[in-house]
């Protein structure tokens, strides 16, 4: 509702701007106050056809119709400088108003009209090599000639103006940069991520470094301000998440963040884990706060939605009470060991084993597995068993050491995940699931005093939910940080859907060599 208010103003302010530019062009002032009409009479005051305004229709496309209408309505009252254009652009009201107050601005008719006259003209004195007519017809028309450097300029600009909302609106590339998803999505794996398909989201985060998410390369600050900033968004989506699908998101927990060097640690897990702690204990780590749109982007796989309940038993999932399908190279850690204490890692390596995260003991090593390459294994001779983990008190979700503290990741649960709508009961016990949700992804104040919850300063003993929640998971189920750790995926997270694998390198080093027989393929296999 704030992003369509916010619509609605600009539309007036554009429409109140536009009525002097009317009456100086000999249009009645009122029509562009009028929708379709204004858009109408704009399109023929610039030199295009009615029927060009159907355009305005169409979303993302839109708003190039727009930044392209907004510099011919200013060119066609004479203001062909390069800043002037740019102002156009950014916010057309101002730049409109200047040039209807402007008494020395005038029509000075359809802009494109006269360009196209130009250019033909111009044609035709390059085919006859008429170099006189070229000197007059460019001193006839001295708005058409550019220099190398404004072409150049325009050019990068609408390049990137192009790619910066095909990135932010329909498609985006990504890469995969661990091993959380394997083996369904290697470590390497370039996607394109539809951002069409779960509902376009509209970006919340104003002013931003173009084609960057949250990280300035090389100068590794952040690349945009928080503030100004828009409410959340989605336009309608082409289909719901569905579970079992791969989803980009952006991380929930990412919201307060210290960036390491390999990976960023989010403050409860800083706080609670004193791993990352002690291992950059002498390194001043920065710290920063991100919005929703600028949190890190993760991938992993849906296996719960909203109204579900989900259980983990010895590493199998069941939702619902049925056992959810898994991930035909769904991954678990286990040990070989080699009565030779040696292996043969190129065989290892030829079966898609991912080496580089192997550790060894002795006699053994523990690496990520499924179960065909468990089967071949065990054909070489290698005695191979999977690795039991035990429980983590305070680093699994709900994150409360005191409950649940027999919670491993292969035996969890069971939990319900939010739906929008449903009402659940508050409680001291069912608080540590949903703090989180109440007082950050759903910003209300929440305290707790005398043993009692208040919510926005009245006492609650139930919470109905604003969104919808997703439950996340790797297939790579023992490396893999997921909401088993940080809990549930608010429907403003998600970020879009996964197509398929572009291009692929092995272990995400071009060095290694490139997947050929990964390139093009679905990234919704399972």
């Amino acid at each position: 509702m704030s992003v369509l208010l916010f619509l609605i103003v600009l539309y007036i302010l554009l429409g109140l701007s536009m009525m002097k530019l009317f009456e100086k062009a000999g249009i009645p002032g009122w029509k562009a106050l009028v929708p379709g009409v204004a858009a109408v009479e704009w399109c023929k005051m610039v030199g295009r056809k009615p029927q060009y305004a159907l355009w305005f229709l169409f979303p993302v496309v839109n708003f190039f119709i727009y930044a392209g209408l907004v510099i011919d309505m200013v060119r066609s009252f004479g203001r062909h400088g390069f800043w002037e254009s740019v102002l156009a652009v950014v916010y057309a009201p101002v730049s409109f108003f200047l040039v209807g107050r402007d008494e020395k601005a005038t029509y000075e008719g359809p802009i494109l009209e006269k360009e196209r006259e130009y250019h033909r003209l111009h044609h035709e004195a390059i085919e006859k090599k008429d170099t006189l007519g070229l000197k007059k017809l460019e001193a006839q028309y001295p708005q058409f000639k550019k220099t190398a450097t404004r072409e150049w300029a325009e050019a990068i600009i609408f390049a990137v103006f192009a790619a910066a909302f095909i990135r932010m609106f329909l498609i985006e590339a990504y890469v995969i940069p661990s091993s959380s998803m394997e083996g369904s999505l290697k470590v390497g794996d370039y996607l394109f991520v539809s951002k069409a398909h779960y509902g376009i989201r509209t970006p919340m985060t104003v002013v931003q470094f173009p084609l960057m998410h949250n990280v300035m390369p090389v100068l590794n600050t952040e690349s945009y301000l928080e503030k100004p900033s828009l409410p959340y968004y989605r336009l309608p989506a082409l289909e719901a998440v569905d579970r079992n699908e791969p989803v980009v998101f952006n991380w929930p927990a990412g919201d307060s963040v210290f960036i390491a060097p390999d990976r960023s640690w989010d403050i409860g897990q800083w706080t609670r884990n004193n791993v990352g702690q002690s291992r950059y204990r002498n390194q001043k780590l920065p710290f920063v706060t991100r919005p929703v749109d600028k949190k890190d982007h993760y991938i992993k796989r849906c296996l719960a939605v909203g109204g579900d309940s989900l259980e983990i038993r010895d590493g199998q999932v069941f939702v619902n009470g049925q056992a959810a399908q898994n991930p035909t190279h769904m991954q678990f850690m286990y040990s070989l060991e080699s009565t030779g204490n040696t292996f043969n890692t190129k065989k290892l390596q030829d079966l898609g084993v991912n080496l580089n995260e192997a550790f060894r003991e002795g006699s053994k090593i523990g690496v990520a597995l499924d179960m065909e390459q468990v089967e071949k294994i065990r054909a070489m001779g290698l005695k191979v068993e999977r690795l039991k983990r035990g429980p983590d008190p305070g680093n699994l979700f709900p994150n409360d050491p005191k409950r649940h503290a027999d919670w491993t990741i292969d035996n969890f649960g069971p939990i319900y995940v939010p739906q929008k709508g449903a009402t659940v009961a508050l409680t001291t016990e069912s608080l540590p699931f949903y703090w989180r949700i109440i007082k950050v992804y759903e910003n209300n104040k929440l305290e707790v005093r005398d043993g009692k919850i208040y919510v926005n300063d009245q006492e609650a003993s139930t919470y109905t939910f604003k969104q919808n929640y997703y439950w996340m998971q790797g297939d790579n189920r023992h490396n893999s940080e997921d909401s088993r750790f940080w809990g549930y995926v608010p429907e403003d997270h998600i970020v879009g859907k996964p197509l398929f694998i572009w291009f692929s390198t092995k272990n995400g080093n071009m060095r290694s060599g490139i997947n050929w027989n990964r390139i093009f393929k679905s990234a919704s296999a399972m």
